[in-house]
């Protein structure tokens, strides 16, 4: 069981249901070498660098791009999501859609791969 299992087990209901779905998107999308971690005491996807995480709250739950500039890339999709430089908020029970949510991480993995090779 990853960490990221271990912090679902522990999320009551229903975000428990909506993170998990949402953390199976994800999963069939990163790429291999992957790793699931805390990063700012949130559940994260690290590849490359941080990727994206998430976690419920009590009204509410998270996605945390790690890098607000990837919203640029997406003018229509979120607008009724709550948004704040670096947090896209949903309610409990209403995951964002999972075609959203695998072009938001394709995007985000596309801008690590990009840092990445800068570095070299």
């Amino acid at each position: 069981m990853s960490v990221i299992d271990d912090y679902l087990a522990g999320v009551p209901e229903p975000a428990r249901t909506t993170l998990t779905k949402m953390c199976g998107v994800i999963r069939s999308v990163v790429p291999e070498g992957t790793t699931e971690t805390f990063s700012y005491r949130v559940p994260t996807f690290h590849y490359n660098g941080p990727l994206i995480g998430f976690a419920a709250f009590e009204s509410h739950c998270s996605l945390f791009p790690f890098n607000p500039s990837v919203m640029e890339q997406f003018p229509t999709g979120f607008e009724k999501y709550e948004l704040s430089k670096g947090t896209i908020r949903f309610p409990v029970g209403r995951p964002i859609p999972g075609a959203l949510l695998k072009r938001l991480v394709k995007a985000r993995i596309a801008q690590n791969e990009a840092k990445k090779s800068r570095k070299r």
